[in-house]
């Protein structure tokens, strides 16, 4: 098989949000710095979105973003949270999947905290192969090739193999 054509888990992105609500937004941090022993960072609106009180620069959730073993290491414990269990409209036409976990106690490792309460987490997954740096390089960026994009049967089928997952229907 084609060198290039190996599918790899380019990153692990952890997120929380928590609206205008402060507190939350600080117990997310020390979630997010628990579960995966990296420093998480705050995200802050870009828009002014009147009804629901929100402007340019207020804090409204935190992230992680891992990568390279670590990101690997933590989706296996993340995927045991849900019981390796995926469904296939969690899967984008990119070969992206999301899936949510409803409570932090559910993750492998991971004791319950009082100060933190009860607490549920977005796990976000980026697959690519060999050779997407042509898209985000600065210098000459271009487009990937439609044959070199993951489709959404080929990152189902990446996920089973590697991390035992299993893809049920809707």
């Amino acid at each position: 098989m084609n060198q290039m054509k190996n599918i790899r888990v380019e990153k692990v992105t952890l997120n929380i949000g928590a609206g205008k609500d402060q507190t939350r937004l600080e117990k997310g941090l020390v979630l997010l710095g628990a579960v995966a022993n990296a420093t998480p960072i705050k995200t802050v609106t870009s828009k002014r979105i009147q009804e629901w009180g929100l402007r340019p620069g207020l804090p409204i959730g935190c992230k992680l973003t891992l990568r390279k073993e670590k990101a690997i290491k933590i989706l296996s414990r993340l995927l045991e949270a849900v019981d390796n269990r995926l469904r296939e409209k969690q899967f984008d036409n990119n070969g992206n999947v999301a899936f949510g976990i409803h409570e932090y106690i559910e993750i492998p490792g991971v004791k319950y905290d009082p100060k933190i309460g009860i607490m549920g987490l977005e796990v976000c997954v980026t697959l690519e192969r060999p050779g997407y740096r042509i898209k985000r390089r600065r210098l000459l960026p271009r487009k990937i090739p439609t044959r070199h994009r993951i489709s959404k049967q080929e990152a189902i089928s990446f996920m089973a193999d590697k991390f035992n997952a299993k893809v049920e229907d809707e």
